[in-house]
């Protein structure tokens, strides 16, 4: 997956918005919360994973714990091609379901309808 389509998927997820964030960092958001990350110098994406996926994602290659953010079982790839397409969209797309899931209800259903 390229930068631009690790982009488009973000973008695609109902209700996403993208801002910049630390000054060079590109943040996809569900109702304010963060679901995924692409650092625009180093290239490296980031997004949440579910813990019981943690450990079994960090330990292949390219894919490390994201630093500060690890604790939230955040994930860092050093660049989008570090694994499959079809991974990577899964991914990002169950990243997006664990944020919006955790959202107060009001804002939840404030967003647009989401077939997870």
């Amino acid at each position: 997956m390229t930068a631009d389509e690790f982009r488009a998927c973000c973008a695609a997820l109902p209700g996403a918005t993208m801002d910049i964030k630390w000054e060079h960092n590109e943040v996809y958001s569900v109702g304010d919360k963060m679901f995924a990350m692409l650092g625009l110098i180093s290239g490296n994406v980031g997004f949440k994973v579910d813990p019981a996926r943690f450990l079994e994602l960090t330990d292949l290659p390219g894919v490390r714990p994201a630093p500060y953010l690890a604790r939230y079982h955040w994930i860092s790839l050093a660049h989008p091609g570090v694994l499959p397409v079809a991974d990577l969209a899964a991914l990002v797309g169950e990243s997006y379901a664990l944020v919006r899931a955790r959202l107060p209800a009001g804002v939840r259903k404030a967003l647009p309808p989401h077939a997870a």
